[in-house]
């Protein structure tokens, strides 16, 4: 065996001859390598078949059984870039058996280098065989196998390391597991050396798929790019072809259907000559579905065909049903019921044998809209329940794994796009809940989709260089994986690591992935049945797809036992296509109800709603337009816009039973959950009366609720104040180091000692009792510069009863989809350690701060529960504050005060006008402040056994004055953001 070294990387990388075995073959593996970058696989595979008849033709001997085993595995190499599967399936094995075969033979330590890093090529390529036809259990065992004798591997740079995590991530894409794909590829990109030039581009291009095929578009185009880039810089023409290929299944996607044509046809000609009949089939599967959305069913069919036979000549056989899958819809769709029937079994019937559950369920969605459809078409009569039992036992269950795959995500902005992506599934099964008229069910639905995910704090991205083998350790019976649904023929598996502690090595990835989130709480519906809400489908869906659909624990849909002193109606939304309500009533009242708006009218009075606040663009010119031209400042507009918002999300039935309780029982409270499409709603201003303008907090109090996954006890207790613990935590209007009083983070309540009723809100807590900071006058607590997160961890953690802060809060992004990235400003640093990224001269705290503290940040971390625990009241009174709501996952600043343990947090729907605001836009005189006002108001309820009822008392009356007199400075656009949020 040869004892020279060989630095082939993921094959040769430039076209030098290497002194390996002599000549003809060194500077024929020379040639064979120039051949390939070209696209030219044809060539290469001659000369190393040319190679190999003449090694066959020397006598044997060890050395050339190394020889041979080299150029097979490089034949090998080849045939899989061509997809021609069956012949690279007889070099991989021809190359193992030779290899097996001289393991035993004496080599010295450079020739069992050589003979490693061969083993390590076979096997890897054995394991890209089985994934591409769909053996993917047998993929995992290779690559488990080649993990095992890596260590033993001479592999400084990380070269065949970096390549067994990319098929890795090839068969987690298989699988559909996005998120953890996503969460392999990204670490392993961030650690492979700039020397693997061939594992880069397609550590990219896979990172490009993912994004693709969950949604993210301009991500996945820039993935691409770099992509290509890459590609360029080595001269790979063969793969800048096939990233054409990935470009057109983007743009497909995306809807750009004319740019998917021409560039899947482009990608076709060119694997159409290189006799890449596997990548052919592919576009030509993606060209079928094109077609047939072009009417065009004839050229659907044919492509269908070309595409299935293809696949089931190469043995591809996940593929091969992705294509009967297509074929059945067209079925269906030209009115070949059996046909497709027949397809789709045929399709499921692979899936299941090959555990590929996540297809399975792909079918069981498209078996249930065709049931739907059908439905919709024809009279069943007698059988109709039945048929919608059919329907709803097929799509139920698979919507749910289809929803319950975004927790496999390790950032809340993939799982948002992937929830738009798995929405369509839901509002399926809504709509088949509807026509059945199941309120049982309807109310089941809307309870799970409020219960909202559980916040996982001993999760952190894993990292194939900690642990090259990849071993998923003990995950439990659904482990930590993420699968979820393809798009035909472009995807790929493996097993996500089980929990880690956050923190360590970690540190930096975890604090740029965001939350980890897991499934959530089991709903209990009934303390006395132990009924859990969608208890049947979801042992149904884990039962049939293999996935996690909820957490163990349990959690009540509300807790009741200490609502007897007044009637209480507890309200949740939730959006799937119309807005869906439920609502049930405690409290000396019984009973409980459900009701839906439609969709178009929801989203319309949304915009009224969001035309009337302060709008997008700059804080200033936002500001401008509401108080120029939004509905908030004119009386009969606003009013106007109230009834508008009533009609389309407030039942008629739900307002008299209100009056009916109210009359019998006195004022009731509203415990409402909105949903993220009206969480800004006011709801106290919904104008409920068509006759009157009676408003809804003219006949009840109203709290905004949390997600019920905020009840989930904490195991490790964080520390409570003393039982007689009085002190008030005061933060007004703190000075942001680095910006001026003027800018736009400077003061928000006006030069210190300047506002009155300010002052004298201040001396009434001093007089009250303690309250940090210290301070010997009122105006100290203003404009301070020692208030930073760690003073601010000090004050809670000696225990207070109350916390108010009043400053600048920066909302995060909706369409981010990462409610933790909203942050609240204090005297901190840029040099202060956190989570969110520093402003000049000024890092903000952010909800990722509050709920993570420094786990990951410090091997020795604490949670942020720990570090702020949160009194039991706390008032936020900035810019969207409350926003948390407004996000599929609510961990914004104002529930991550209630994850540390505040009872109710005081905050706010949008943006709120300063005083200055009303005297510069509204003209107001400069004698009449309404923040301070609203400041005060809130410090009085906070103050009172009843902050709820005490609050709604001041919006009551600046409701009257408004209706009164209708004075801006009784505006709803400022009193009606505020809102208690509870549990």
């Amino acid at each position: 065996m040869p004892e020279t070294s060989q630095e082939d990387g993921e094959h040769e990388q430039n076209a030098a001859v290497t002194q390996l075995y002599g000549e003809p073959f060194d500077s024929g593996l020379a040639l064979a390598e120039q051949h390939q970058p070209a696209a030219d696989l044809t060539a290469a595979c001659a000369v190393y078949e040319h190679l190999l008849t003449l090694a066959e033709s020397l006598e044997d001997s060890a050395d050339v059984q190394f020889l041979r085993a080299h150029l097979l595995a490089n034949i090998a190499s080849v045939r899989l870039n061509a997809t021609d599967l069956v012949a690279a399936e007889d070099a991989v094995e021809r190359s193992r058996a030779l290899l097996d075969g001289i393991a035993s033979a004496p080599m010295g330590p450079r020739g069992r280098q050589l003979w490693l890093e061969m083993m390590l090529r076979t096997l890897l390529a054995r394991a890209d065989l089985l994934r591409r036809t769909g053996h993917l259990d047998e993929a995992l065992v290779c690559l488990d196998e080649a993990a095992l004798r890596l260590p033993e591997f001479d592999d400084p740079e990380g070269l065949r390391t970096s390549e067994l995590g990319l098929n890795r991530v090839h068969l987690l894409i298989e699988r559909s597991e996005w998120g953890a794909a996503e969460e392999q590829a990204s670490a392993l990109l961030s650690t492979t050396s700039a020397t693997a030039v061939e594992t880069i581009p397609r550590l990219l291009i896979a990172l490009g798929l993912i994004c693709a095929s969950t949604g993210r578009f301009d991500p996945a185009e820039d993935w691409f790019a770099r992509a290509e880039d890459a590609l360029r810089a080595t001269g790979d023409t063969g793969e800048l072809r096939s990233l054409l290929a990935h470009r057109a299944y983007t743009a497909m996607h995306r809807g750009d259907f004319d740019l998917a044509e021409r560039l899947f046809a482009e990608a076709s000609a060119f694997f159409e000559r290189q006799r890449r009949y596997g990548d052919l089939a592919v576009c030509e599967q993606a060209r079928a579905f094109l077609a047939g959305r072009r009417g065009d069913s004839t050229g659907a069919d044919d492509l269908m065909a070309a595409s299935l036979a293809r696949f089931e000549q190469l043995g591809a056989s996940i593929a091969a049903a992705d294509t009967m899958l297509l074929g059945a819809q067209h079925a269906y769709d030209r009115g070949d019921i059996t046909e497709m029937k027949r397809l789709a079994q045929e399709a499921r019937d692979v899936y299941q044998a090959r555990e590929v559950y996540e297809r399975c369920a792909q079918v069981d969605l498209m078996l249930a809209r065709t049931l739907e459809d059908n439905l919709n078409r024809t009279d069943h009569g007698d059988h109709e329940r039945k048929s919608f039992d059919n329907a709803l036992s097929l799509a139920l269950p698979a919507a749910l794994a289809l929803e319950a795959a975004r927790y496999g995500f390790a950032t809340a902005h993939a799982r948002s796009q992937w929830l738009e992506l798995a929405d369509d599934a839901m509002q399926l099964v809504f709509r088949l809940a509807v026509r059945r008229q199941d309120q049982g069910l309807l109310f089941e639905l809307v309870e799970h989709r409020c219960a909202g995910a559980l916040l996982a704090l001993d999760r952190t991205p894993s990292t194939p260089a900690a642990s090259p083998s990849g071993d998923a350790g003990d995950a439990g019976e659904f482990g930590e994986s993420v699968s979820v649904f393809p798009s035909a023929a472009m995807k790929v598996y493996g097993h996500a690591d089980g929990p880690t502690r956050l923190g360590g090595v970690a540190a930096d990835a975890a604090a740029s992935a965001g939350l980890r989130v897991a499934p959530p709480p089991k709903v209990r519906m009934s303390q006395e049945s132990g009924r859990v809400a969608l208890q049947e489908y979801i042992a149904a869906a884990e039962f049939r797809y293999h996935r996690r659909i909820v957490d163990e624990e349990e959690v009540p849909f509300w807790i009741t036992d200490d609502l007897t002193s007044r009637p209480v109606v507890q309200i949740r939304l939730a959006d799937a296509g119309d807005l869906f309500m439920t609502w049930t009533w405690a409290g000396g009242a019984r009973g409980f109800g459900t009701g839906h708006g439609p969709a178009d009218e929801v989203d319309r009075a949304v915009r009224a709603l969001a035309a009337a606040l302060p709008g997008p663009g700059t804080a200033a010119e936002g500001m401008r337009h509401a108080f120029a031209s939004g509905a908030m400042t004119d009386p009969r507009d606003e009013h106007a816009l109230a009834r508008e918002l009533a009609e389309a999300m407030w039942p008629e039935g739900l307002t008299a039973q209100i009056r009916q309780v109210s009359a019998r029982a006195g004022r009731p409270l509203v415990r409402i959950q909105p949903s993220p499409r009206v969480a800004q709603v006011p709801w106290e201003l919904l104008a409920v009366d068509a006759e009157s303008d009676v408003r809804l907090i003219d006949l009840a109090d109203v709290v905004t609720t949390a997600p019920t996954s905020l009840r989930r006890p904490d195991p490790k207790p964080s520390p409570r104040p003393a039982p007689d613990a009085d002190t008030v935590v005061l933060v007004l209007d703190p000075r942001i180091p680095g910006f001026r009083a003027d800018s736009p983070l400077g003061s928000v309540l006006g030069p210190p000692g300047s506002d009155p009723e300010l002052l004298a809100f201040v001396q009434n807590r001093l007089d009250a009792g303690a309250v940090v900071p210290s301070v010997a006058t009122p105006a100290e607590a203003f404009r301070r510069t020692d208030l930073d997160r760690d003073w601010l961890s000090d004050a809670l953690r000696k225990g207070a009863r109350r916390l108010m802060y009043v400053g600048h809060v920066s909302g995060a992004p909706v369409e981010g989809g990462q409610s933790e990235d909203g942050t609240l400003h204090l005297c901190c640093g840029a040099g202060t350690a956190g989570l969110a990224e520093a402003v000049r001269t000024h890092r903000p705290l952010s909800a990722k701060d509050l709920l993570l503290g420094t786990l990951p940040l410090r091997a020795d971390g604490e949670p942020g529960a720990r570090i702020w625990p949160a009194p039991p009241r706390v008032a936020l009174i900035g810019c969207e504050s409350g926003g948390d709501l407004r996000f599929a996952e609510s961990f914004g600043l104002a529930t991550a005060m209630l994850h540390n343990g505040a009872e109710l947090v005081t905050a706010t729907r949008w943006v709120l006008p300063t005083s200055f605001a009303f005297h510069r836009l509204a003209g107001l005189p400069e004698s009449v402040r309404p923040l301070s006002a609203a400041v005060v108001a809130v410090d009085t309820a906070h103050e009172d056994r009843d902050p709820v009822a005490r609050l709604g008392r001041w919006q009551r009356e600046q409701l009257d004055q408004w209706r009164s007199d209708g004075r801006i400075e009784h505006s709803p656009l400022l009193w009606a953001a505020m809102t208690c949020i509870v549990v």
